[in-house]
């Protein structure tokens, strides 16, 4: 905007242009790199200090707003010549969809932009997407346009729950989290002292610590190894690895240890004493952020072992049980990466699924005789988690599927998927198998 320009602009509307060029900033450098939205605002705030509390929330949740409701944003039509009235606009629906607090900064961002403020009572997407039919009566938004067209297809065929999803993915998750070493009261107690809205969850050790953010290093419980932060869909599969006391297992696409740190804990829970973990990833950055991790949880029983190539980096026929939480497109995240929708197509699926049937059925090699094959994704695409263990068990006769079930519905299934409106949580999809 011309300086001209700048000169006549209210207090509070040169903060608000302010936030605008710092928010857009971000958001195209996502859009242009493809770099995760989290990364790339970690950054920024790392280089730039000046932000207090107050600008740093208004600036990374306006920012996710642009993501969470680009499917509609991107639909507004143009102003003349200049992106920058319509990037105001889109700030100012974003805030207003989601009832953002800071409202004479929205009004601000109307203002630039030329455009009326309108009054809305939104309480779900339904009414959200009501409201801006009616603010732009020549366009037509569906809730379908939150999601990338080409999702839909790739889905399981008797999938037909898409308003209740897209209404999960349109709402910020709570940040979900493991006690281990520690009773979960005692920690609930103490979190709250520390205005932490924790609660019990639906397993023996999970909890929700609320919506809003929180500096863990602030946290005693976390830098004392005895609370680990992790989505509840991914508590899921170390419930249902049911690592026992005294087994070996081995997590053989580990990434920064989550699942691993989980199953020391379970392990410990059920009074092992000489249990052991291996953990593998290509990755060196990830196993030493493992490494770090294990060593402030006390977990001595977890050792590391790096894929080089594409050799066995372990004993093959060796473990009571294999983890292979598998590389994927992570549509099971969108709700919690709303970027990730727009940065992705339908070839990662593909790509994805070739590497998972892969890494499974090379790990399927360390599994011993009458010992557990858990393979599980962060997707809940039809082609990364039914068809590739369908594939898998067509090649290796000697693995047999097994029954789960639910643990928040009860209904049985070898095919689970936890699906974001279920739990209030990330997607996830876990298959559990027995070599005979």
């Amino acid at each position: 905007m011309h300086s001209f320009w700048n000169l006549l602009m209210t207090p509070i509307e040169k903060r608000a242009f302010s936030y605008t060029s710092t928010i857009i900033a971000l958001f195209e450098e996502v859009m242009a790199t493809k770099k995760n939205a989290d990364r790339v605002i970690a950054d920024y705030f790392r280089a730039n200090k000046k932000h207090g509390a107050k600008d740093r929330r208004i600036i990374r949740e306006s920012l996710f707003g642009l993501f969470r409701w680009w499917g509609w944003l991107q639909r507004l039509p143009k102003m003349a010549n200049d992106i920058q009235p319509l990037r105001l606009q889109q700030l100012y629906i974003t805030a207003t969809l989601e009832q953002h607090p800071w409202q004479e900064i929205a009004d601000a961002w109307a203002q630039l932009a030329q455009v009326a403020t309108h009054s809305a009572d939104i309480e779900d997407v339904v009414s959200a997407c009501t409201w801006l039919n009616a603010q732009f009566p020549t366009l037509d938004f569906t809730l379908e346009q939150l999601v990338p067209d080409w999702l839909w297809p790739l889905l399981p065929e008797d999938f037909n729950q898409r308003q209740v999803f897209i209404t999960a993915l349109c709402q910020r998750p709570p940040i979900w989290a493991r006690t281990q070493h520690t009773n979960r009261d005692a920690a609930i107690s103490e979190l709250r002292e520390l205005d932490i809205d924790a609660k019990a969850g639906p397993f023996a050790d999970s909890l929700s610590l609320g919506n809003k953010s929180i500096n863990l290093q602030q946290v005693g419980l976390y830098r004392d190894g005895k609370l680990e932060i992790q989505d509840l869909a991914s508590q899921v599969i170390g419930q249902i690895c049911q690592p026992q006391p005294n087994q070996t297992w081995w997590d053989a696409c580990c990434g920064a240890g989550g699942k691993s740190l989980q199953l020391a804990s379970l392990m410990a829970q059920a009074g092992a004493d000489n249990s052991t973990i291996v953990a593998s990833d290509i990755r060196p950055a990830a196993m030493n952020e493992l490494a770090k991790r294990a060593q402030r949880a006390g977990f001595s029983n977890i050792s590391l072992k790096r894929w080089q190539d594409e050799t066995l980096p372990v004993p093959a026929a060796s473990f009571d049980g294999v983890l292979v939480d598998a590389p994927c497109s992570c549509t099971g995240t969108w709700r919690r990466n709303p970027d990730q929708r727009w940065l992705d197509n339908a070839d990662i699926v593909h790509q994805s699924a070739t590497l998972q049937l892969s890494i499974l059925s090379r790990a399927a090699a360390a599994v011993k005789a009458d010992g557990t094959l858990v393979y599980a994704t962060c997707s809940v695409t039809d082609i990364e988690n039914r068809q590739v263990v369908e594939q898998f068990l067509t090649a290796h006769p000697e693995f047999e599927l097994l029954t789960l079930t639910h643990p928040f519905s009860g209904h049985q299934t070898k095919f689970l998927t936890i699906w974001p409106f279920e739990a209030n949580s990330d997607g996830m999809f876990v298959a559990k198998m027995r070599r005979l």
